[in-house]
């Protein structure tokens, strides 16, 4: 038996080797990645060829020669041994099944003793094709009881979380929990109980409100997770209390004008004063603010509307569930509908604050925004009630918009940037889905699903918005989620709030912005009419028969007639009563909002 230096390439396979089945990729990168690092530390086992030629045939190391080719290697040792009876079928079948892959106890024991030859984590990692983030998770044993690394060894490891939480305890507590949850002879252990055992509220530094005088003041020091996301502050406390405490401080201190610090409920929401609606959309002015602490120990904002001392006259109040009491009566037994009014009403305010928020940050191409800006005139709302603050026949509202586009000589400014920022501006002035007269209606809708704002909708699965669904809807909602309904219907919501705040995000389908086909294919409708409206009145020199303009034309002009002939002083006070002087420009401007 003798060594010697011979090019891989001329090295032949075995054609009675023991492994047939191909190795993975990964496998074949990790070794050809310590080939490139260390070269080849055992050398394959060659044999002469038994037909008395030249050649070498391979017994052991087929993956090495492979993976020393592809290293680009000239030359490799070889270790030379006398050919066998059997052509080496036993003794490549005996390697094969002795040799056995390290466990991960000894792969940590090896990559500490590289550290301390001076190896970094990022070399052992490109050495033995592994992500820095497995080399860190191996480390890990260092902190873990001597017993439980005797259970590892026999491979039986835990999860990675599992493992981090065990590794962040002290071996005291450590010992502890291995006693009660000590497996049997034979047994895997249960690693979740043993991290549940060890488990501690972690507080993060990047959910603070507080500064480092308050973290100071309450004796707070953060701890690194070196696992966690590598753009966030990772830095955290186990001292739960001194946290909220210091949050709780924070928001004293901080209070807003009109605000208030509310409790939370057994959901974590919080908990409004009574008969308080809470206000889902931009707050007005006199509305209140409410801080209060999620479970997570983050200052959230809550905004809410306190009733009326006197209610109007006239009006009766909604029901507590906020509906109006319009349900269908079938079968003599009334059925209650899938949404509520109150729930309209939150849609319609979840609807346009994800319009006016996609406005303002997706993506838009100048073409879309100029048909944004066309369409956006075809509203309901043209009068125009602004859906995005409290100006009612808000011309004056839009000015401060229209200012952006003229220089200090007043000249208009033809900078393109300034334009697109004036255009979403006023776009998000006029276009609204909130219930009531600002609503833009289906154009509001078709902007929204035109430029995405689905994408932008918030998180309905909340204990506020599902009371306001029928046992159907809920069921149907518990059923997409994978839920099972519960036999009461405050069950099965409770359960869905806890599913949609830890695991996902609820959007009611009512409250998708894609339009109804029939809106669409009427609101076209009447556009042909209005078209052939005109072209009748260009033939007939202004007149026109009844029967040309839609029916859906002649109703709206009644409507527009009867509003004129009620409210004369409101078009007297809008529009000016002599334009004359004016420039064209503003004319044609009164004459579309009179419209």
């Amino acid at each position: 038996m003798h060594i010697l230096k011979l090019d891989p390439r001329a090295l032949n396979d075995n054609p009675d080797a023991a492994r047939r089945s191909k190795s993975s990729p990964q496998a074949d990168a990790l070794l050809l990645a310590t080939i490139k690092s260390v070269g080849i530390i055992q050398p394959p086992v060659v044999s002469p060829q038994s037909d008395g030629g030249n050649g070498f045939v391979i017994q052991a190391g087929h993956r090495r020669v492979r993976q020393a080719i592809a290293a680009g290697l000239d030359e490799i040792e070889v270790l030379v041994t006398d050919a066998a009876t059997d052509n080496g079928a036993m003794r490549s079948m005996i390697a094969n099944v002795a040799f056995e892959p390290l466990n991960p106890v000894d792969q940590w024991r090896g990559i500490e003793r590289l550290v301390a030859l001076g190896w970094t984590e990022e070399a052992i990692a490109v050495a033995l094709a592994l992500p820095v983030r497995q080399i860190r998770k191996l480390r890990l044993l260092a902190n873990v009881l001597p017993a439980m690394l005797d259970q590892m060894t026999k491979g039986d490891m835990p999860a990675e979380q599992q493992l981090r939480t065990i590794a962040a305890a002290s071996l005291d507590e450590q010992k502890e929990v291995w006693k009660a949850h000590k497996p049997k002879k034979g047994d895997t252990a249960q690693w979740w109980q043993i991290a549940n055992g060890l488990s501690k509220t972690r507080m993060y530094a990047r959910d603070a409100s507080f500064g480092d005088d308050l973290r100071q003041a309450y004796g707070i020091e953060w701890a690194e997770d070196l696992f966690g996301p590598a753009d966030e502050d990772n830095r955290y406390t186990t001292n739960v209390e001194a946290f909220l405490g210091a949050q709780q401080e924070w928001m004293t201190s901080n209070l807003p004008k009109k605000g208030a610090i509310v409790e939370v409920n057994n959901w974590g929401q919080p908990d409004l004063p009574k008969k308080a609606e809470r206000v889902y959309g931009k707050p007005g002015k006199g509305d209140h603010t409410g801080l209060y602490l999620d479970r997570e120990g983050k200052v959230q904002i809550v905004h809410y509307r306190l009733p009326d001392a006197k209610p109007a006259a006239g009006k009766t109040a909604a029901g507590a569930d906020g509906s109006t009491g319009a349900e269908e009566n079938v079968g003599g037994a009334k059925l209650r509908p899938d949404v509520t009014q109150k729930g309209h009403d939150m849609i319609g305010d979840f609807r346009t604050d994800a319009l006016h928020e996609a406005l303002a940050r997706a993506p838009i191409e100048d073409d879309m925004l100029m048909a944004l800006m066309v369409i956006a005139f075809a509203g309901q709302n043209v009068r125009v009630d602004s859906g995005a603050n409290d100006h009612v026949f808000g011309r004056k509202c839009f000015q401060r918009h229209v200012a952006r586009l003229f220089t200090e000589d007043g000249r208009f400014s033809f900078d393109m940037e300034t334009v697109r920022i004036a255009a979403r501006s006023m776009l998000v002035e006029v276009l609204s889905c909130r219930r009531g007269m600002s609503n833009s209606g289906v154009v509001s809708r078709i902007a929204g699903a035109a430029i995405g704002a689905d994408g932008y909708l918030q998180n309905m699965g909340t204990e506020d918005f599902l009371t306001c669904l029928s046992r159907q809807a809920l069921e149907a909602a518990a059923r997409e989620a994978r839920i099972q309904p519960r036999p009461r219907v405050r069950e099965t919501r409770v359960a869905l709030v806890e599913h949609f705040k830890a695991d996902a995000s609820f959007v009611h389908p009512d409250a998708l912005f894609a339009p109804d086909p029939l809106e669409v294919a009427d609101l076209m409708r009447q556009a042909d009419d209005l078209d052939a409206h005109d072209d009748a009145e260009d033939e007939g020199g202004g007149s026109v028969d009844a029967a040309t303009i839609g029916a859906g034309d002649v109703e709206d002009a009644s409507v527009s007639d009867e509003h004129s002939a009620k409210e004369p002083e409101l078009a007297d006070a809008d529009i000016p009563a002599d334009t004359s002087d004016e420039p064209a420009e503003e004319q044609s401007a009164y004459g579309i909002a009179a419209e």
